[in-house]
């Protein structure tokens, strides 16, 4: 009779245990829109024309190395990924490509084209925590 009343006060246990809900965390809408605000909306704004004119102009084999950085008064810096890459589009900024991006982008105030070797994505991949 005792272990059928310990079962019992085990068996109840058991399921509050697992019938504990956890608790409720604040809305993490507001922050979301705080963060697309002051990162994603601010660098789309400052490069969605240029990026748009990139895309057009430079061959997507060639782009997929490359990253945007950033755009400081008229000078836009692009990161490309390895030293052939990084060739191959000086050389296409040089025989013309350049030109043609600053004039595509009258609204961007571009002015000069700057390339840096780097990679992105290991970054992004670094501050990626599990």
């Amino acid at each position: 009779m005792f272990e059928h009343y310990h079962g019992d006060s085990q068996l109840r246990r058991l399921v509050a245990a697992k019938g504990a809900r956890p608790a409720a965390g604040g809305k993490l809408g507001a922050d979301v829109v705080q963060f697309f605000k002051q990162s994603v909306d601010k660098r789309q704004r400052k490069f969605g024309k240029i990026a748009q004119c990139w895309a057009q102009l430079v061959p997507e084999k060639l782009a997929e190395h490359c990253a945007l950085e950033s755009l400081h008064r008229g000078q836009l810096t692009v990161i490309v990924d390895s030293s052939s890459h990084l060739y191959e589009l000086k050389q296409m900024l040089l025989e013309g490509l350049q030109k043609q991006l600053i004039l595509a982008c009258p609204s961007g105030n571009l002015r000069k084209i700057i390339l840096k070797p780097g990679r992105w994505y290991e970054e992004a991949k670094a501050r990626v925590r599990w």
